[in-house]
């Protein structure tokens, strides 16, 4: 152990391994300054070498920064413990609005539509070779796809958004490049970029997107990714709207080299519809989940894209899990094919956050929710506000686990509301977020 910092090991994995055990179990705190490379190699008896290759490969990680003259700290964000730990211990009695969860009540039966893949399976068992997507699947989801504007590609089944997001990112980039993210935007996707030792490239986002402006500049700065969600934006609702397609199409049209992963989490449960940039690069994913329809161990996506994408998935998918098994995949399409998810679904959740976002506007506070299940409030001060909320009898999540240059705000989860809640949730809103901040995001 190394005085005031718990490092320790004799070669450069031993080391970092250490570093992230810390950082782990917080001995090692978000933003503490690590030693300067010589002093610890000369604490550990290492030559100066092999601590700058443990710091690399905690950089890579994305454990730790480096801020030149400023030295090596930990990361305010770092992957090793993930936002997930930024989280709302949530007391006996109070209500739990910080989830991201769908409503249960709306989540349609899964009993037939298992019942019937698993009678297939009994009939003819998937073996070895089988081909790894299910036909039904491919030709619902292609049809879908088709009225929804993204363009022809081969297809393939991933487990989930954030899989198909890190199979893509891993299937085109290197440590150490750049993605441009939504800020604020989704904590799994601002974990995972600098876990795969990728830096994120903040784009500021409004109710119709990511900003124009911003996108340019983070492109001209050298990003080589993309990941933008087409509606149902987590936290902020935001839905890309047809006149900002057409505008963010024309930047990237200027960047053919620029990698385009979409995150249609929302298809089903948004009455919105999407207005794909699929095809403004070379290189584009569009990926499809059902997890907020069907339930959130549903973990199902379909992902298309351009041919050399996708193959490259399939190649390295089949290195590892195979494929994404027929019987969740069968399922998954006999739910589609049925309409399990009809419009009511997205009028109940239009409805709640309508309720809310109104029920704020009247005392004054901003709030934006344009569709989905999340309404994002920004606050003057964010810790204040979700003790005073908690304080209440109400669990918000707090905003950090969604932020990176963005100023604070809570995200509301409206799944869990009632009509009864809305104008006692609303007072408490009032009252924790006051005065509340400009009408923007930040």
């Amino acid at each position: 152990m190394l005085g005031e910092y718990p490092i320790e090991g004799r070669g450069a994995a031993e080391i970092a391994g250490s570093v992230e055990r810390a950082v782990s179990s917080g001995e090692l705190r978000p933003g503490q300054v690590l030693p300067p490379l010589r002093e610890l190699a000369s604490r550990l008896g290492v030559n100066p070498n092999t601590v700058a290759a443990a710091y690399r490969t905690l950089r890579e990680r994305g454990v730790i920064e480096t801020a030149g003259r400023r030295g090596s700290r930990v990361r305010p964000k770092p992957a090793t413990t993930g936002r997930d730990e930024l989280r709302v211990e949530v007391p006996p009695g109070v209500r739990d609005l910080s989830t991201g969860n769908p409503d249960p009540v709306l989540l349609p039966p899964l009993g037939p539509a298992f019942a019937d893949a698993a009678a297939r399976a009994d009939r003819a068992p998937v073996l070895y070779g089988t081909e790894p997507v299910d036909p039904d699947l491919a030709r619902i989801a292609r049809a879908e796809l088709d009225a929804d504007g993204v363009p022809e590609g081969p297809l393939t089944v991933t487990s989930g958004s954030l899989d198909a997001v890190e199979r893509v990112l891993a299937a085109h980039l290197r440590p150490g490049d750049a993605v441009a993210v939504e800020d604020p935007g989704w904590g799994s996707v601002l974990d995972l970029v600098p876990a795969l030792g990728l830096r994120a490239v903040p784009v500021g986002v409004d109710d119709d997107g990511p900003r124009v402006e911003e996108l340019r500049a983070a492109l001209a700065a050298g990003a080589r990714a993309l990941i933008v969600t087409v509606r149902a934006q987590n936290p902020t609702g935001a839905s890309v709207s047809a006149s900002r397609a057409r505008e963010l199409r024309a930047v990237l049209r200027a960047h053919q080299d620029v990698l385009l992963i979409e995150d249609d989490h929302g298809h089903g449960f948004v009455d919105l519809a999407p207005h794909p940039l699929a095809g403004a690069t070379a290189h584009w994913a569009f990926v499809r989940s059902v997890s907020k329809n069907y339930g959130p161990d549903l973990r199902v996506a379909v992902l298309t894209g351009d041919a050399r994408t996708v193959d490259r998935v399939r190649g390295r998918q089949r290195l590892g899990p195979g494929w994404v098994s027929l019987l969740l995949q069968r399922a998954v399409a006999r739910l589609w094919a049925d309409g399990a998810v009809d419009g009511s679904v997205a009028r109940s959740y239009g409805a709640r956050r309508k309720a809310l976002t109104d029920a704020l506007a009247r005392r004054g506070v901003t709030a934006f929710g344009r569709s989905g299940m999340n309404v994002w409030v920004p606050v003057p001060d964010e810790t204040g506000a979700v003790a005073r909320l908690l304080q209440s009898g109400w669990a918000v999540a707090p905003g950090a686990r969604f932020r990176l240059d963005t100023p604070p705000g809570v995200r509301i989860t409206v799944s869990p509301l009632a009509e009864a809640d809305i104008e006692p949730l609303a007072d408490a809103v009032a009252a924790a977020v006051r005065p509340s901040p400009a009408r923007s995001y930040g």
